[in-house]
Parts: C-alpha cells; sequence; structure tokens
C-alpha cells in the first residue's frame, strides 16, 4: 500500500536569504482535501508563519489520534458495544531526543468516549480496546516518540 499527498510553496518575489518568506503551503490530498499548512508560529514567527493553517506537528498528533480512534472504534463495534461519540484533546510535546535533536518526544491521546446503550465496556475491557488500538495503529507503530492513552475510566 501507498499514500500520497502533495505540497505546494511558491515564494512570491519575498526575501528568501534573507530568511523573510512566508512557510505557508497547501497540502492536496488524493481524495480532493485541499489544507493549508504553514510552520508552527512556535517555531517561525508571524508574519512568516500562518497561525491559521495546520503545522506539521498539529499533523503529526491527529494522525495518531485518528489512527487510534478509527481502530478504537472497528474493535468496539466488533466487541458488540456502540459508540456514539469520540472526542480527543491530543496534545504533542516537542522537546529534545535521546541524541539531543528536536523531536516530539510524546503524544497523549486523552479520548472522551460516549457509548449508547446500558451496558457499556467496563474499566477492564475499556483499557483492553485501548490497548488493542494502540498496537494495530500504524502512525503509533511507525513513532519513535512514547504515545500514551490517557482514558478517564468508565
Amino acid at each position: 500500500m501507498q499514500f500520497e499527498a502533495t505540497l505546494e510553496w511558491k515564494r512570491d518575489g519575498q526575501d528568501f536569504p534573507g530568511q523573510r518568506y512566508s512557510r505557508a503551503h497547501t497540502w492536496r490530498f488524493d481524495g480532493g482535501a485541499v489544507v493549508p499548512a504553514s510552520s508552527s508560529p512556535l517555531s517561525v514567527p508571524l508574519p512568516m508563519s500562518d497561525a491559521a493553517a495546520v503545522d506539521p506537528e498539529e499533523a503529526l498528533v491527529a494522525a495518531a489520534s485518528s489512527c487510534h480512534m478509527l481502530f478504537f472504534l472497528s474493535i468496539a463495534a466488533k466487541r458488540g458495544h456502540t459508540v456514539d461519540s469520540y472526542t480527543d484533546h491530543a496534545i504533542g510535546t516537542l522537546g529534545k531526543n535521546a541524541q539531543g535533536k528536536m523531536a516530539m518526544t510524546r503524544i497523549a491521546l486523552r479520548p472522551a468516549i460516549v457509548f449508547a446503550g446500558t451496558a457499556p465496556p467496563g474499566d477492564d475491557e475499556l483499557h483492553a480496546i485501548h490497548h488493542e488500538a494502540h498496537d494495530k495503529c500504524y502512525i503509533a507503530n511507525t513513532l519513535n516518540c512514547e504515545v500514551v492513552v490517557e482514558a478517564p475510566a468508565a
């Protein structure tokens, strides 16, 4: 399997050697989605960054969160549980890794899940579903940083 994205950036006459150029660019995906992207204003100050755009660090955190959620939903359905909503306030921490390089050092997933019906999974089963989802998540399996699930008990 392969997955593709197209990235587009243009200088538009800005002062490239002087580092006074916009880091804003566009991500295009095969399904037609077009996402405004930029460096984070935490890394490159405004106006060279676009605070309204998605930055690569946010995208990485969102990808890890989304991957975990998609596996969680599938596993919960297979176990006979109906999920009405799933909200995750995921937080990625950028810091120095063991080699002293800046890297995403931790991603904390904090899902809040609402189940339908009168028999939601208990704490042990909820933990087992999260554990299986984490084990199956392609993104978590790819990353070098710690990815943890800080889900509240049922």
